[in-house]
């Protein structure tokens, strides 16, 4: 067999691997005991509400997918020289749109038939609840990467253009900006509106079924914390793929020279065995049934980190092998050390059994004013580590292997993805189960394990969090460096490194400079338009939970059923209504840059917004992460328990943490991405731009 098809055969099998161990998890959720009619009836009214929702999201999206395909349609036969006799870029960027919103589609359909049966699984045990809540986070996340190995290994074998495949993760970008920031926004207006009229107002519990908002709020957890988050974290698995790949140079692949078919290959060998490595680590993950919170976290801790090293082990002998390039298995491990450390840091600053947490927790006693001051103070120091830990992953990759290492070690960081997910996509089940558990008003044990088990999803989702933006900031500067290598702004040579030539970015010429002030502001007002967008969504679900309260009689006391599809509605409208902005925004500000101050002045845009909006992504993922288990903190008995002054302060400032953690913050990774895979697939449309300064 010809080695170049051996090569591109390896990935594809690591890829239907993935699909079928996913079919088997599916199979084994769905399997499992439902609980009683009352359980069924509310995970049924879950499940129809996020359906609706997604395909109300799917059908909204829909002109603005045929339009960009038409666009890309006509560059493909007009500016774009792919040479291949179809509109490929085109066709690459629908794929891609088609397999992001199929990946978010798999894993929340699964998601919304694991809660309830997580929460009669936790009438038996912990342990059971944990063993269904993982396994529906698994489908998830070895959806994502199968699905996403498949769709960039195959239609680089069909068009042998990554420049044209480029649009593959055009298309996964563009859907997952929309579908975090959309779902972000309904969940945490859901989230928010009951919060703020049921536990603050009325005085009642959490996930109360006298409360109108809360269907809503576990509709939401599905469509943001599952479908969106699926989607996001499927951009950034293929665009550090294609970022890697891109570097490797133009040419048709089975016409290149053996060492750059090996060099081109590489980054999708190694997905491939982060795939095994991710499903083997799986099986590590057990629990007893008298396990703590520590003992939960290191349950998780165990199968991401054996699948860590089986990915070290994995790539050691695909460079023995394969490709004999030493070099690039220090890239590898490199990614997935800074990636495994920035994880480790966010968790130390946003879980309630370390010290910056419980200090939040502690300024509740003073009132709600402290609890966000301090919050906010922890968020901002959590960038230290995330910092030093990305540039020094860069200044070694770079070293190995130059900016091809970049891309090297943000492929190495996110290859165990299969693992990693289903650790953060797991959460939100157990907090469905939780929210099931009282509703159905089953033995208070019940609700106990859930909240276990949702305490430690809020810790592994921040974790995710953190690991995500990490690869975000090595793909998004790998993508970088594709879009100037592709403008001409500069050179590579044989190594990887900068050489002599191209027109360069001098951060001194007054375009590239305001490009930079630009690209560093673009993420505070995304950011400004993300949580406004869920402060208006909430506020409608705030007057409508209290005309409920107000109008229907018996709902307060339990004698009548509140209307929770009206608040899942207006949740929607809102949610598709507020998530165009944004959305058109990271597309347009690239492009109108590329045009008006030209390709030069686009770098520094991109320059400007990996920077700012890094930390600033990093910094929102903590302090949210923080006040949420702060407030958890307090409901286990500290500083007066349930009920006291602090606990309605913590609940404030868990409130604030809502946008903060789960739309503005997880969503600024796929704006910097998108951004810059808009401008690397834009590349050669750029000019020097309409505005000369002579």
């Amino acid at each position: 067999m010809d080695s170049t098809v051996l090569l591109i055969v390896l990935p594809l099998v690591a890829g239907v691997i993935a699909l079928v161990f996913a079919a088997i998890m599916a199979f084994r959720v769905v399997g499992a005991d439902a609980g009683n009619e009352r359980m069924t009836e509310i995970g049924d009214a879950i499940r129809v509400g996020a359906s609706a929702f997604l395909r109300r999201e799917y059908l909204a999206l829909l002109p603005l997918v045929v339009v960009v395909t038409v666009v890309l349609a006509v560059l493909d036969y007009t500016l774009f020289a792919h040479d291949i006799g179809v509109p490929a870029t085109a066709i690459s960027y629908l794929v891609g749109t088609i397999c992001s919103g199929l990946a978010g589609f798999i894993g929340m359909n699964i998601a919304v038939r694991a809660n309830v049966r997580t929460a009669a699984a936790a009438m038996r045990g912990l342990n059971p609840a944990l063993r269904v809540a993982f396994s529906s986070g698994t489908v998830m996340g070895v959806t994502v990467v199968g699905i996403g190995l498949l769709g960039v290994t195959i239609l680089y074998l069909v068009f042998q253009d990554i420049s044209a495949v480029a649009g593959f993760g055009f298309g996964a970008s563009s859907i997952a900006l929309f579908a975090r920031v959309g779902g972000g926004i309904f969940t945490k207006a859901a989230d928010v509106g009951s919060d703020l009229v049921g536990k603050i107002e009325a005085g009642i519990p959490e996930d109360d079924p006298r409360n109108p908002g809360v269907i809503a709020d576990n509709v939401g957890d599905n469509v943001g914390d599952v479908a969106g988050m699926g989607a996001d974290l499927f951009e950034s698995y293929v665009g550090s793929i294609i970022s890697a790949v891109a570097l490797v140079g133009a040419g048709t692949l089975f016409a290149m020279q053996d060492a750059d078919k090996v060099q081109a290959l590489f980054p999708m060998l190694l997905a491939g065995a982060g795939i095994i490595a991710a499903i083997l680590g799986t099986f590590v993950v057990r629990s007893g049934e008298q396990a703590d919170f520590d003992k939960l976290l290191w349950a998780l801790r165990y199968g991401i980190f054996a699948a860590g090293g089986l990915l070290i082990i994995f790539a050691a002998v695909l460079t023995v092998t394969i490709t004999q390039e030493w070099s690039w298995f220090g890239c590898v491990v490199a990614g997935l050390v800074a990636g495994t450390i920035i994880g480790l840091a966010t968790e130390y600053f946003t879980s309630y059994s370390y010290k910056p947490t419980q200090r939040v927790s502690e300024a509740s006693q003073t009132g709600a004013a402290t609890v966000i001051i301090s919050g906010i103070a922890s968020g901002m120091l959590s960038t230290l580590i995330p910092v030093i830990c990305i540039s020094v992953a860069i200044l070694l990759a770079y070293w190995f292997a130059g900016f091809y290492g970049v891309a090297l070690a943000g492929v190495g960081l996110l290859s165990t993805l299969g693992i990693t997910l289903a650790t953060d996509a797991y959460g939100p089940v157990a907090d469905n189960a939780g929210g099931i558990a009282e509703q159905a008003q089953l033995d208070p044990q019940v609700r106990e394990r859930t909240d276990a088990l949702d305490a430690l999803g809020n810790t592994t989702a921040a974790t995710g969090k953190g690991f995500a933006i990490g690869s975000a900031a090595l793909t998004a500067l790998a993508l970088l460096a594709a879009y100037a290598v592709s403008a001409g702004l500069i050179t590579l040579g044989e190594d990887g490194r900068l050489s002599a030539g191209g027109s360069g970015i001098n951060l001194l010429d007054p375009r590239i400079l305001v490009g930079v002030i630009t690209g560093a502001m673009l993420p505070f007002i995304f950011s400004a338009l993300t949580m406004q967008a869920v402060g208006r969504a909430a506020q409608g679900i705030v007057d409508e939970v209290r005309r409920q309260f107000r109008e229907i009689p018996g709902l307060m006391e339990g004698t009548a059923s509140p209307d929770s599809a009206r608040c899942v509605d207006i949740s929607t409208r809102a949610a598709l209504r507020e998530m165009i902005l944004p959305g058109v925004m990271a597309v347009v500000a690239p492009l109108a840059t590329g045009f008006i101050l030209g390709q030069a002045a686009l770098g520094g845009l991109l320059i400007g917004a990996i920077s700012s909006g890094f930390m600033l992504a990093i910094m929102m993922a903590s302090a949210g992460g923080s006040w949420d288990n702060a407030k958890k903190y307090v409901e286990l008995g500290n500083f007066g328990g349930k009920g006291s002054d602090a606990h309605k302060a913590a609940v404030e400032g868990d409130v604030v943490g809502d946008p903060f953690k789960d739309t503005s913050g997880p969503s600024l990774n796929i704006l910097l991405k998108l951004m810059a895979i808009v401008s690397l697939v834009f590349a050669p449309v750029f000019g020097n731009g309409l505005i000369t300064l002579g």
